[in-house]
């Protein structure tokens, strides 16, 4: 049975939301949860009736979101510290976390450690594209600075993610850049072209639009690019979301017709919700880290452990080392 450490404590809005979830995991799928924190809180939060079903690690402290990544490490007390230490000492398959990403980030790093022949672990996203299906975008946010065998190892990467836990045989895989044309780019994506032409899968530059025309189906880019990317994304389909809401509001004859395409509002809801994936994989460490965003429902935190549990399953981390013993 998969196991898997969640930090109860580290989200936006106190252990309530993250326990949520978990019950709403466990009424759902077979799996070992092991909640991470303080151990009175969460007992008043779990029914009695789960009580004997959910393993409760004692934690003291909390890494806030205001503190420093780089205090991780010395606070050996925390529930973030404490969850990842169970997937470092293999007590956990996985651990799941909305608590700080930096922190998340680092100690999945340097305790978990990274897979052989990886240099620096991506943290990976989905975004919705207009062909009914998924791209995959890393780094958007791991690694601010990168070098071009960096993103050659995140092409790698994405390229296993995309065939096992997205079930796409033939991914196509894009180096991001301001023009499809070899020549264009900065002088990392440049030299990350020549290396990347090692890939079958390689198509070549991609522009920013084709991360949602579903023409790509992983997409290749520094964190800070990556992060601008999801934060962009981001923030255009909130905005989206308020400019329907607020002109719908304006006319009876639009409210009607609101009412008619109900389905289809719900339908690019789903789409663009963060919940419905619950968070985002941190892809090259020996290992699971799946980091949710502070502000996460019981119900992002549900899919969130789903995503760690499929992760653990397809084993996904034995074929990107398998793919870059064949590519190096």
């Amino acid at each position: 049975m998969v196991k898997i450490a969640i930090d109860a404590m580290g989200g936006d809005f106190g252990p309530y939301p993250i326990i949520e979830g978990t019950i709403l995991a466990l009424k759902e799928k077979k799996f070992k949860a092991i909640l991470v924190g303080d151990k009175e809180k969460i007992l008043s939060l779990i029914p009695n009736s789960l009580k004997n079903s959910i393993e409760i690690v004692q934690a003291d402290d909390v890494i806030e979101m205001g503190d420093a990544a780089t205090d991780a490490l010395k606070r050996k007390e925390s529930s973030i510290y404490k969850a990842v230490e169970l997937v470092s000492q293999k007590k956990a398959d996985a651990v799941v976390s909305a608590g700080h990403s930096g922190a998340t980030m680092s100690l999945a790093t340097l305790r978990i450690g990274r897979l052989k022949n990886i240099s620096r672990p991506a943290i990976a996203t989905l975004m919705p594209t207009s062909k009914n299906k998924k791209s995959l975008v890393l780094d958007v946010g791991a690694n601010v600075d990168c070098k071009p065998e960096h993103l050659f190892e995140f092409a790698v990467m994405g390229e296993a993610y995309a065939k096992a836990i997205l079930n796409n045989k033939n991914p196509k895989v894009g180096l991001l850049s301001n023009g499809e044309e070899e020549t264009k780019g900065n002088e990392l994506t440049k030299s990350a072209f020549k290396i990347l032409k090692k890939l079958p899968s390689f198509i070549g530059n991609v522009e920013g639009n084709n991360i949602f025309d579903g023409s790509v189906d992983v997409v290749v880019c520094d964190g800070f690019t990556g992060n601008i990317v999801l934060k962009t994304a981001e923030g255009v389909a909130q905005t989206i979301g308020i400019f329907m809401k607020e002109n719908i509001k304006k006319s009876p004859i639009r409210m009607a017709g609101a009412i008619l395409m109900k389905k289809v509002f719900r339908s690019l809801k789903k789409e663009i919700d963060y919940s419905e994936y619950g968070g985002a994989p941190l892809i090259g460490i020996k290992g699971c880290a799946i980091i949710s965003h502070g502000k996460s429902t019981p119900k992002a935190i549900k899919n969130a452990i789903f995503q760690a549990i499929r992760y653990v399953e397809s084993d996904i981390n034995s074929s990107i080392e398998k793919r870059l013993e064949e590519v190096l």
